[in-house]
């Protein structure tokens, strides 16, 4: 289906989260920081010798920050995956990322089938994934085919060259069209920055293919600044020269910075809204009902009464907590009668005592 509304967000205050994902040395860590101009992660600590045989496995560690862009406020939400391609043998590392984006999805369909919507429910949904590819100069690895491969149809993939001050400017070329040419040949669905040619104007059409030419996104991050003819600059010094993060020339970083929290921020949420977790839900509601219909095909026209049964469902579910609670009330009502009364009949016990203690007195 085409996309549109590629232009520059104008709601004032955007939820958005991305996920990165890259083995460890690819520079994910420098580049979220770099992003958000702040230490939002931590680098890894450096194992001892003896230890570093050992596997600690991946993690998700989600982290939300705060920024400006073009004056609209953006509660961006970093999901960090450390641990992943660290191990011998990756499959959990895959089923892990593959978990936490369905379960995001899975609780937006939850929060959806209730009668009653929570207003402080939060849609942690991801609407980018970053994925580092380190930058070897050579091709894609089996293991960056088959991430790519598992998780596009479920969320939007942005392939990126982290560190790529690593290689010549020659070198860097060549990598990234091997790299398309691996992505084209695996036909892997990663984001490419979609435009109608009907829809779209022309402006929008050149910005489209000119961040489709970027592909891969080519990185330099730095958390330093220096001093450039007076100015400071975020860059990196090494001894044949200077880079500079935000010169387009030394990296892809501006570029890649203002598509995600900018011009395509929009795009991004809409594509994961309409397509993504539309996709996901059908086939979600599919499942469920040939799991409870196993002798029957499911019908096209089904599809569309599946959240309606859910909302049936939920609505039994609240009524039989409303009933529990009305019983309970009902209890409690009667305990506190209960006790009120005995204490009403101890006052008036009591008050006869007195009364009759002051008549014996009267004599």
């Amino acid at each position: 289906m085409p996309i549109t509304g590629r232009r520059r967000n104008k709601v004032k205050g955007v939820q958005f989260t991305i996920m990165v994902v890259g083995a460890s040395g690819t520079g994910r860590t420098t580049f979220v920081n770099t992003l958000c101009e702040s230490d939002v992660l931590n680098h890894k600590a450096i194992q001892p010798p003896e230890a570093a045989h050992q596997e600690e496995g991946i993690r998700i560690k989600p982290v939300t920050v705060e920024l400006e862009e073009d004056g609209i406020r953006i509660s961006l939400t970093v999901v960090d995956t450390p641990g992943f391609g660290d191990s011998i043998d990756n499959e959990f590392a895959f089923q892990e990322i593959m978990n936490y984006i369905e379960r995001q999805y899975d609780d937006i369909l939850a929060e959806q089938s209730r009668i009653k919507r929570n207003p402080r429910f939060k849609d942690n949904r991801v609407h980018a994934l970053l994925y580092f590819i380190p930058p070897s100069g050579h091709a894609l690895r089996e293991m960056d085919i088959e991430l790519m491969r598992r998780l596009s149809p479920c969320v939007n993939v942005i392939p990126v060259i982290g560190k790529a001050d690593s290689l010549t400017p020659k070198e860097l070329k060549a990598f990234k069209k091997r790299i398309m040419e691996d992505i084209e040949h695996y036909d892997i669905p990663i984001y490419n920055f979609p435009y109608d040619v009907e829809e779209d104007d022309e402006d929008t059409i050149q910005d489209n293919m000119d961040l489709r030419s970027l592909l891969p996104f080519a990185v330099v991050g730095s958390e330093e600044e220096v001093e450039i003819e007076g100015e400071p600059v975020r860059a990196r010094i090494y001894p044949w020269g200077v880079v500079e993060v935000d010169n387009p020339h030394h990296s892809d970083f501006v570029r890649l910075r203002g598509a995600i929290l900018g011009s395509h921020l929009g795009d991004l949420k809409t594509l994961t809204e309409d397509v993504l977790y539309e996709t996901y839900r059908t086939e979600k509601l599919s499942r469920a009902v040939n799991s409870d219909n196993r002798d029957s095909q499911l019908l096209p026209e089904d599809l569309a009464n599946q959240s309606v049964r859910l909302k049936e469902e939920q609505l039994r579910r609240e009524e039989e907590k409303l009933r529990e609670i009305e019983l309970k009330m009902q209890r409690e009502i009667n305990e506190k009668r209960q006790q009120l009364m005995a204490k009403e009949a101890a006052l008036r016990n009591l008050e006869s005592r007195i009364t009759a203690q002051g008549s014996n007195t009267s004599y």
